[in-house]
């Protein structure tokens, strides 16, 4: 298994997994790899060390590789804190559509049992819910997204 640093033309960071760089150069070439945060098929491979499991040098290594600490950027820290809130919500919460207000009032008012929900509702909608003392929040998700998540 073959582990690569990559970027969209976004700057999204992520990384892929491959069985190799044929397998790699084969999914690209067929549109396969996307950033997982926007969609994007505009992948560029990042110069990566490579990584190696040899038991001997295990603590040598975590040393080494603490004093990059404060190299990691804070960007990439968001991202994927932002990743794992959404895989987190998506895990946890029933896609009703678009009959996302219809069910939040039904479940407001007792008629349905408590449950999490997501759908998509008009500003209008959400508004008139907030107004009913229906709690909602936005959350835009990138078009990635709508199929699952990696």
């Amino acid at each position: 298994m073959k582990v690569l640093d990559l970027r969209c033309g976004l700057d999204h960071r992520f990384e892929g997994w491959f069985s190799g760089d044929a397998d790699f150069e084969s999914q690209m070439e067929r549109g396969l790899v996307a950033c997982p945060l926007c969609n994007a098929t505009d992948i560029t491979r990042l110069p990566s060390a490579p990584r190696l499991n040899l038991s001997g040098t295990r603590e040598s290594a975590l040393v080494a590789t603490q004093g990059n600490q404060d190299i990691v950027e804070p960007i990439a820290a968001a991202q994927a804190a932002w990743m794992h809130a959404v895989r987190d919500m998506m895990a946890n919460t029933v896609d009703v559509g678009d009959r996302f207000a219809e069910e939040a009032r039904r479940i407001h008012y007792g008629e349905q049992e408590q449950r999490g929900i997501r759908g998509r509702a008009t500003p209008e909608e959400a508004r008139a819910l907030r107004d009913e003392g229906i709690e909602v929040m936005a959350v835009p998700l990138l078009p990635g997204f709508t199929e699952g998540l990696q």
